[in-house]
């Protein structure tokens, strides 16, 4: 078995992969402690088709991951329009990006012997989660926070996992949830806390240069708790250091007008999010004000200059309906994306050689 460290984002302290902690002791979150051997497309492995085809440069303690993958990843990009390309993300086994992250996390509860996890989510990730937890055989409690799509919950359902509807917002959620996990002392299986999740996420770019030979030149990215966006930077930090981009794509980071507690925080030089009260909204796979690793998205922001949107609710839905009329029914947190790039391009003229990723599947959202 490989090993693997967390290291303390706040103190520094190091542990083993395997703790069944959180986070750390002094409330500080897990990050890898040392980075794998770059991104090379000569390592590769073309005969396996999921995300597990880049295993070389994913932190995978053994190989449990064989009997874990659903196949997930692989997405085709497809050309949308002359300046848009669309990475179809929704084509996955739970019909949402969040599999990448999942089949990831599910694989290391099974290396590490995890017999029950917990997780809290506004849908896609505890769906992701159930799925691979029933895959693997480990029971499952998925917190999620009312007014989520009844479609998404059964889902969960189906896959066997136990549903926890809990009424108040979803940091209220995640609140809930963790109380869950001390008392019961089960894992927490959550996207944003364990690092692993972002090992799986960042195949996302992976893909992008595989296929495309290249990265776009705009990526537009939905953040909320930013497990896509921290993904997708840190794989592009990767690619930078050996010298397979040049220079870093305009990151577009997107947050709904009605909860933006990253785009705030990053108008203002705030190095912490914003404090901000969310109002209900179409687009509720971002609404989360407050995202826990705050400080780690709006710095990698700083560092790379990201651009930091938001989108009126107003032109979620048309946005959806465009898409739509063009055979791509994604779900409203996607359309939401779309919808802020069109609003840009409005206001700043046409973006060229644009990539927007199609994270969710409309039918699931239909509430």
């Amino acid at each position: 078995m490989t090993s693997i460290k967390f290291i303390c984002s706040d103190c520094g302290a190091e542990v083993s992969a395997a703790t069944r902690y959180p986070k750390c002791r002094c409330g500080g979150l897990w990050s890898l402690a040392a980075a794998n051997t770059p991104f090379n497309p000569e390592d590769i492995d073309r005969d396996e088709w999921s995300i597990f085809r880049y295993r070389k440069h994913m932190a995978l303690l053994d190989d449990a991951w064989r009997d874990i993958t659903l196949g997930e990843g692989m997405t085709p990009v497809i050309r949308f329009d002359t300046h848009v390309l669309l990475k179809m993300d929704y084509l996955m086994p739970t019909l949402s990006y969040k599999d990448r992250g999942a089949a990831v996390l599910v694989a290391h509860c099974k290396s590490i012997g995890v017999d029950r996890v917990a997780q809290d989510s506004s849908g896609n990730a505890g769906n992701s989660v159930a799925a691979y937890c029933g895959r693997a055989g480990i029971k499952c409690d998925i917190f999620v926070p009312e007014g989520t799509s009844p479609k998404k919950i059964d889902m969960i359902k189906a896959h066997g996992a136990s549903v926890h509807v809990i009424s108040g917002s979803r940091d209220h959620c995640a609140d809930v949830c963790r109380e869950f996990v001390e008392q019961e002392g089960v894992y927490y299986a959550n996207h944003v806390y364990n690092p692993l999740f972002y090992e799986g996420t960042k195949t996302y770019i992976y893909e992008v240069y595989e296929q495309c030979g290249r990265i776009p030149h705009n990526l537009f990215i939905p953040v909320g708790n930013g497990t896509l966006f921290i993904g997708v930077v840190h794989a592009l930090e990767e690619m930078l250091s050996v010298g397979l981009i040049k220079e870093m794509p305009q990151i577009f980071a997107l947050q709904s007008e009605r909860c933006m507690p990253l785009k705030q925080a990053y108008q203002k030089g705030m190095t912490k999010p914003a404090e901000v009260i969310v109002s209900p909204t179409l687009a509720e796979g971002i609404a989360v004000g407050q995202p826990m690793r705050g400080k780690e998205i709006l710095a990698l922001a700083a560092r790379h200059g990201v651009r930091f949107l938001s989108v009126p609710e107003d032109k979620i839905l048309p946005a959806r309906a465009l898409l739509a009329a063009k055979g791509i029914y994604c779900e409203h947190t996607t359309a939401a994306t779309y919808a802020a790039y069109l609003a840009y391009c409005e206001e700043n003229g046409p973006l060229e050689d644009t990539l927007i990723t199609m994270c969710g599947a409309g039918l699931k959202s239909d509430h």
